[in-house]
């Protein structure tokens, strides 16, 4: 008998975390069923754009994704990180990229085409698509049984009932801040910018998405983003305008408002048995640096990696669980202490942290080594010490030092 006859992995939640696991597993050699109480339809129905970064560039490409989707895909060279409070900025170019060369610091990309795409090719294997299942949460009675033969990977997002059906606790809280997204007409701004902005109300980011289109992600209090929310599309660009840098200025209003909280949350453990919690089932970050998607499925690589090792015989298949929480760990706890240390960093007008932050930009622009390690951080995750080497003997060799 072939091994992937007998490798078999059962996926609750086929969002793009979850569905990102099927095509991986199937791609390694194992029979995969991915189930959902949602249809494919309302899967791919949502009009939200994500930040792309170099460490989901590579694996997308080992999945053979990267060539399909890079017509909808907005590259952007430059990324300007300015606190709007000190009026101070740094700005990251492609010199500054960890592997060189590069044609994006990073890239965009709008939710439906991206799902689109993933399902064409799953629609293409073998993989058992259960998508509008109704017996969804009645089909849960095998996760506590040690007995069952398969892997199950819980990818059903935060409030995942898989989660909680096995006992796995949360250290969670809540940010008071929530998250407005919206895609916006902006004049004044080149289509390969984006923009991280430091308010003292909570982060903002603008993502290109083509032409004049980009995506803000504004991050302030629950009754700010609420009033936000019911503005009509006049005053909404008109209170727009006036938070973006004075070059920018807002045209036209593509999409409604909507605003969604915002959480900070750590699984106790990844795994449970043959259970194996992914992606925002077992972390959540605030979505300051874009982060969010790129650390799920840098999740689903490393499951990926060992579905390899398991396929070619070098581990088994009980032990992958185990593996999976060990090589997750350090990864998972830097970016959330990050993406939260930088919120808790520039909301606020502390006149002792103003000055730290004007210190730091003076340092940042000033070590173009400082800028270059922060963004491999940024971009590589754990893979960035491997990457800035590359990226060291790249400056050397292009600049004749020895």
């Amino acid at each position: 008998m072939a091994i992937h006859d007998f490798l078999h992995v059962q996926i609750r939640g086929a969002g793009l975390t979850g569905s990102l696991a099927a095509l991986a597993f199937y791609s390694s050699g194992w029979n995969v069923s991915l189930e959902d109480p949602l249809t494919m339809e309302q899967l791919q129905n949502r009009s939200r754009a994500y930040a792309i970064t170099h460490s989901s560039q590579r694996f997308l490409k080992k999945l053979d994704l990267w060539n399909p989707l890079e017509e909808f895909l907005v590259g952007f060279k430059w990324l300007t990180v300015r606190d709007q409070e000190i009026d101070r900025e740094s700005l990251f170019g492609l010199d500054d990229l960890p592997q060189q060369p590069s044609q994006a610091v990073g890239w965009t990309i709008q939710h439906q085409p991206l799902m689109k795409i993933i399902f064409e090719r799953l629609k293409a294997t073998s993989v058992n698509l259960k998508l509008g299942d109704s017996t969804f949460e009645s089909s849960l009675s095998t996760l506590n049984n040690k007995a069952t033969n398969y892997l199950i990977l819980a990818c059903e997002g935060s409030e995942s009932y898989t989660r909680k059906s096995i006992g796995i606790n949360l250290w969670t809280f809540k940010y008071k801040q929530l998250c407005l997204t919206a895609i916006v007409r902006l004049r004044g701004i080149d289509s390969d910018q984006a923009f991280e902005l430091f308010r003292s109300e909570g982060p903002f980011a603008i993502l290109p998405l083509g032409t004049d289109l980009f995506q803000i992600v504004w991050s302030a209090s629950k009754e700010r983003c609420r009033q936000l929310e019911a503005m009509n599309s006049v005053s909404f660009l008109d209170t727009l305008s006036s938070v973006l840098p004075n070059h920018i200025q807002a045209s036209a209003l593509i999409d409604k408002p909507r605003a969604f909280p915002v959480a900070w949350a750590l699984a106790h453990r990844l795994h449970k048995g043959k259970v194996i919690l992914v992606g925002e089932v077992a972390h959540r970050s605030h979505p300051v640096g874009g982060q969010g998607l790129n650390l799920c499925w840098r999740d689903v690589e490393v499951l990926y990696e060992l579905a390899l090792e398991v396929k070619a015989g070098k581990i088994r298949e009980d032990q992958l669980p185990k593996l999976y929480g060990r090589r997750r760990w350090i990864d998972v706890i830097n970016t959330l202490l990050i993406t939260d240390s930088l919120v808790r960093l520039f909301s606020n007008r502390i006149h002792i942290l103003m000055l730290v932050r004007n210190l730091g930009f003076s340092i940042l622009n000033g070590i173009p080594l400082l800028r270059r390690i922060i963004l491999s951080i940024m971009t590589e995750g754990p893979n960035f010490i491997p990457q800035f080497r590359i990226s060291i003997n790249y400056y050397k060799d292009s600049h004749g030092i020895k």
